[in-house]
């Protein structure tokens, strides 16, 4: 009898939770909170990709840029465990590409704009990340600053 009270009270008692419905939902998990920053830096390199074909002259300064933005869009997909989509989500943080391309003056503005935004928001993200992930964010937040220059 004592054998039974002692199952029960250690083990019995938790037996009917493993086949409650609420601890088996197959419900899908939450986006990583690194996804916004994977879609940022696809729209960056699309944003400087579009600009250098539109400016050939200045492709030498933007396809380095863009080309470090695809690798931090590499990392990101890594370490976040998803694929790299091959388009990046409709946002504003790229220059508009279609119709009349604006001139070299006012696309490196807009591409100044956009990397100002990003920065901030790996810093924002860094600030926020664990520690595991922080190195990474860090390293992007550093090279979207640099960015800013290589873009005056």
């Amino acid at each position: 009898m004592l054998r039974v009270g002692a199952f029960l009270a250690l083990g019995g008692a938790t037996a009917p939770l493993t086949g409650c419905d609420l601890l088996d939902r197959d419900e899908p998990p939450p986006p990583d909170p690194l996804a916004p920053l994977l879609d940022e830096s696809l729209r960056l390199a699309a944003g400087l990709r579009a600009a250098a074909d539109a400016h050939p002259d200045l492709a030498v300064r933007l396809v380095p840029l863009a080309e470090t933005h695809e690798a931090h869009a590499t990392e990101l997909a890594r370490v976040t465990g998803t694929a790299t989509p091959s388009q990046p989500s409709p946002g504003s943080t790229a220059p508009p590409s279609p119709g009349t391309p604006a001139g070299p003056a006012t696309t490196l503005t807009t591409l100044r704009k956009a990397e100002r935004a990003g920065r901030d928001s790996a810093a924002a993200a860094c600030a926020a990340a664990p520690g595991e992930r922080a190195a990474l964010l860090g390293s992007i937040a550093a090279a979207r600053a640099t960015h800013l220059e290589a873009l005056k």
